[in-house]
């Protein structure tokens, strides 16, 4: 793709990562930026990255990728010529041996020149195609972060990497859940479809009210719980994988890209 055919896209994202880098908004991002795509964020030294990169070949459904830098690379000109991975988050998480460590607001001061980044597609950019359609995103129409659980499904694991996968999950009425399964399939880059809809006991999930990662929204008594894969996944994978140092974003806190959601549709 080539950027500067999209001068007025890539304007508009430019202005929300500048409001981050600013740390004007540092709050999550689902609902800003209406067009472009967003993404999760792995980041681990060269040692960890080929096998990371083997673990995201064998789970396209919780980590389709979309960028991955050389070491010490924190530019992504194929999603942005002025992204700056080390400010354009608005909070990271920064890990020590499996343990979160802190969650500041920008990574310049850790930084290293052995860090591989890996950019992961993210839910966000589907939603958009829902809003569309007339379906409501429960987390977006109540002003929070999605929610988001461990669920008792494994990741096809390596040598090091294995885990939960983590879903996000939006309350839907049945029509509505059956069309956002229509709608979704359309963005594999993104999750594609559901994992699990229904009960979410099936899935190991005891209390939809009390997420791992986010925050609780409402279902109504009409509503089916829908579940997607999640990008957050690698941060669960992580914690029980312990490497010495990594970097994610915090949950619900992506990148904004100048790439446009209609790039990833599969048709």
């Amino acid at each position: 793709m080539n950027l500067q055919s999209l001068p007025t896209l890539a304007l508009e994202a430019e202005k929300c990562r500048e409001l981050i880098r600013q740390e004007t908004h540092t709050g999550p991002t689902a609902g800003l930026a209406a067009g472009y795509v967003q993404a999760n964020l792995m980041i681990l030294p060269k040692d960890w990255a080929d096998e990371f990169l083997l673990f995201c070949q064998r789970n396209p459904k919780p980590c389709p990728l979309l960028a991955v830098t050389e070491p010490g690379q924190f530019q992504v000109p194929t999603l942005g010529g002025s992204i700056d991975l080390r400010t354009d988050f608005p909070r990271y998480r920064v890990w020590q041996n499996g343990e979160l460590s802190t969650e500041p607001l920008n990574i310049e001061d850790v930084w290293r020149d052995d860090l591989v980044s890996f950019l992961i597609g993210c839910s966000f950019s589907f939603e958009e195609a829902l809003l569309a359609d007339g379906i409501d995103v429960r987390h977006i129409s109540a002003g929070v972060n999605v929610p988001m659980y461990r669920s008792s499904i494994q990741t096809q694991g390596t040598q090091r990497l294995s885990g939960p996968l983590v879903v996000s999950m939006r309350p839907m009425r049945a029509a509505d859940a059956i069309r956002a399964i229509q709608i979704t399939s359309r963005f594999p880059s993104v999750h594609g479809a559901p994992v699990h809809i229904g009960d979410p006991a099936l899935i190991g999930i005891a209390d939809l009210h009390q997420p791992d990662y986010g925050d609780a929204v409402p279902v109504g008594p009409d509503e089916l719980p829908v579940f997607w894969a999640c990008g957050v996944t690698p941060q669960a994978v992580a914690a029980q994988a312990k490497p010495q140092f990594c970097i994610t974003h915090a949950p619900g806190h992506m990148l904004i890209t100048d790439l446009p959601n209609t790039r990833l549709a599969a048709l």
